[in-house]
């Protein structure tokens, strides 16, 4: 695959919040993501995920509307004990792990904003 842009190999998903601190510890705490730094002045602050070159940017907004937009899909080794885990800290999950036989499992979540998140283990052979 050509990169035509050069890409580096990071990526920054920028998440609108409705109250940075309460999102900062969200994601810290239950996603296990680490600041690296906050601009309060701003309403930006970053957090590396456990995922190499990949971050998430939470904007502090005055209205967020969760509805739409891209879904963020992290992939674990076993959905099941992810799921478990984010379960005993309240997390709210829409529905039961869906399989897909031979390709995918999935588990929909949501951040304390109402943002749609997902799990996903690869059950294609490698």
């Amino acid at each position: 695959m050509a990169n035509v842009l050069g890409y580096d190999g990071g990526l920054t998903c920028s998440v609108p919040v409705s109250d940075m601190k309460k999102s900062i510890a969200w994601y810290r705490d239950v996603l296990g993501f680490e600041l690296l730094y906050e601009m309060a002045e701003m309403g930006w602050c970053e957090m590396a995920s456990p995922v190499a070159h990949v971050t998430v940017g939470l904007n502090q907004v005055e209205t967020v509307n969760p509805k739409g937009g891209p879904t963020l899909v992290w992939g674990v080794a076993d959905i099941d004990a992810a799921r478990r885990k984010l379960e005993t800290q309240k997390v709210r999950f829409d529905g039961e792990t869906m399989t897909i036989e031979g390709m995918v499992r999935l588990a929909t979540f949501y951040d304390i904003d109402g943002h749609k998140i997902m799990l996903s283990q690869t059950l294609a052979k490698k």
